[in-house]
């Protein structure tokens, strides 16, 4: 199994920033492709972003990018999201998950990652 804990969360005023954090443990961190994802109670999961194993390829959902960056330090097994100008819906609780890296794409889709964090909260003030 993978272990993935959230942390960084909390309220924010809007325009301002916040760097979320997820600590992988378990397996090989590089052997993984790393996505985050959002939700906000009664609306669907949302896909924010996702990297490759190697750190080398981004995917970033149209609402965040220019906004958020995802990068991920092997060396420390960690993935970030770091959130810039945030807007007020950008509201969610927000996830991480790893996905192991055999397919040759990055997927988007929530079903394709096989382990999940707790989740963190982040709100954003108007």
């Amino acid at each position: 199994q993978v272990q993935l804990v959230e942390s960084g969360g909390g309220l924010v005023q809007a325009g301002g920033s916040l760097r979320l954090s997820c600590a992988a443990s378990g397996r090989i961190f590089s052997d993984y492709n790393m996505g985050w994802f959002r939700r906000v109670p009664g609306k669907e999961r949302e896909f924010v972003a996702c990297i490759s194993w190697s750190g080398g390829t981004t995917d970033y959902a149209d609402s965040v990018k220019g906004r958020f960056t995802i990068s991920r330090d092997n060396a420390k097994n960690t993935v970030y999201l770091q959130m810039n100008s945030l807007k007020s819906e950008d509201t969610a609780v927000y996830y991480c998950a790893a996905d192991l890296a055999i397919r040759g794409y990055l997927p988007r889709a929530g079903h394709e990652y096989a382990y999940w964090g707790q989740g963190t909260q982040v709100t954003v003030s108007s």
